[in-house]
């Protein structure tokens, strides 16, 4: 005989909940424990999302840690700032800062490069972006020929689209394969094949591998620059979308790209616990480069230590946006063994600096040296140039490598801020002190992995075929 007592769906929506992938788990919940009324409102209290959050009415305050030295900048600084001032009256936000890199990306509201944005109980995919946990790390290698190991690194390493091939992947970790298989938003087979296939890569854009000495021991040091590929961007994209069924529900004033997942939900507790699954992906995926290009050259790695600079974290009910900062405060890093890295360009050293948390650096510093100018815009204003040219005057000196072969002018030196003014910047609103710097060698990037990819291959056949015959039709 059917139990007339045990609850289901229409209940629920009677206490006034909308129907929703929890509600099966709940119900199970309840009518297994068999709740009494009030320890089942009570239960279900962490579900209710609560009444529609308005807008601040006013942006809550941020720290601007720069300030424009030309007029390029103070193009670049205004609309930073009215970005800002308009992403801070998301409900969520209590506080934020920009860094002397920042640069704006995406309509305004959008949290911009450089972009420190702290939110209570909240998590925004979008202001993480979808390079989850882009990183750097260091490895020591003592009085290592830098040539030896530029070699090594750049026969174990992969930039450009796609992951690996097959029969060319490095072994997965069980322990790691199980850690995404207990997640719900990460145990589908696109996201475990992106997993194992993008281990051991470095995708393209701004990713590099730097090779340097350092300015204070002397030794042969190798940084790698990359986030989490595939796996971490299909993250983003569920992420995205879950935040976009709570802002239409709790806060439809909220710019898409602001919606955030109440960290107090199934939800967000699910996307909190994949974000350290990805994190200690990415962490791993610099790790096995370094250790390749140990092998490959037969040489020891004396030190090394890690860092990101494109993510959420976490400190009590508070959770730190930042996207393109470097996290100074040993609280965000639980796994910290040393100090920090900013890149700044090609030509310029990595930076490891130290420091503090402050009322206005929020505990973050800059993550390198940020652009005036969209990748399109450089490449216009040195239009009268040829590739060759310009990549020989910025580069003399240098083993600079493109993994594609094909040179990208929008990675050269001059794409970027001048260093010296966010160094100097870095010293003037305290964003840490630098204790050495690498002194660069020579550095591998994708390169223009684009002018030749199979699409653009196979556009310029049709039209040179196309030529041919125009040709020979004159002809007859």
């Amino acid at each position: 005989m059917e139990n007339t007592n045990e609850i289901n769906g229409q209940h629920l929506i009677d206490l006034g909940f909308k129907p929703a992938k929890w509600f099966r788990a709940a119900i199970a919940h309840i009518n297994e424990n068999q709740l009494s009324p009030e320890a089942m409102l009570t239960y279900l209290e962490q579900f209710r999302l609560g009444p529609v959050l308005d807008l601040h009415q006013h942006p809550v305050d941020f720290s601007v840690n720069i300030k424009a030295e030309n007029d390029l900048e103070t193009v670049n600084v205004a609309a930073v700032v009215t970005s800002m001032n308009e992403l801070m009256k998301t409900p969520t936000v209590v506080g934020g800062a920009i860094m002397p890199d920042a640069c704006p990306t995406g309509p305004v509201g959008t949290i911009p490069v450089g972009g420190v944005v702290v939110a209570k109980n909240a998590i925004h995919p979008g202001m993480h972006s979808a390079d989850i946990c882009c990183s750097v790390m260091l490895s020591d290698f003592g009085k290592t020929d830098p040539k030896i190991l530029m070699d090594a690194a750049h026969a174990v390493t992969h930039f450009g689209p796609g992951g690996r091939d097959r029969e060319k992947q490095f072994r997965f970790p069980a322990d790691l394969l199980a850690m995404i298989e207990a997640n719900p938003l990460l145990n589908e087979q696109q996201m475990i094949q992106a997993a194992r296939a993008h281990l051991g890569t470095q995708g393209d854009g701004n990713h590099f591998l730097f090779i340097g000495i350092s300015k204070k021991t002397g030794n042969t040091m190798m940084i790698t620059h990359h986030g989490s590929r595939g796996f971490g961007a299909r993250l983003y994209d569920k992420g995205m979308k879950i935040a976009e069924r709570f802002r239409q529900e709790i806060s439809p004033e909220t710019q898409k790209q602001n919606a955030w997942i109440p960290f107090n939900t199934e939800e967000g507790q699910n996307y909190w616990n994949a974000l350290q699954v990805v994190r200690a992906w990415t962490k791993l995926n610099h790790a096995i480069l370094h250790d390749a290009a140990a092998e490959k050259a037969e040489i020891k790695v004396e030190n090394r230590f890690w860092n990101e600079h494109n993510f959420v974290f976490k400190n009590g009910d508070l959770f730190y946006h930042a996207k393109g900062a470097t996290p100074l405060d040993p609280k965000f890093m639980p796994d910290i063994t040393g100090p920090r890295l900013i890149p700044l360009n090609m030509a310029q050293p990595v930076l490891i600096v130290e420091g503090d948390t402050t009322s206005n650096n929020l505990g973050f510093a800059p993550h390198g040296a940020g652009r005036n100018l969209s990748r399109t815009q450089h490449k216009k204003l040195l239009a009268h140039k040829t590739v060759n040219d310009i990549f020989q005057e910025e580069t003399t000196g240098l083993d600079i490598r493109f993994f594609s072969n094909e040179i990208d002018i929008s990675e050269l030196p001059s794409a970027y801020k001048d260093a010296n003014a966010v160094r100097n910047q870095m010293t003037e609103f305290g964003l840490g002190t630098v204790i050495d710097e690498v002194m660069p060698y020579g550095s591998i990037m994708a390169g223009d992995w684009e002018k030749n990819a199979p699409w653009k291959v196979k556009r310029r056949k049709k039209h040179e075929e196309k030529m041919k015959r125009e040709a020979s039709n004159g002809l007859q």
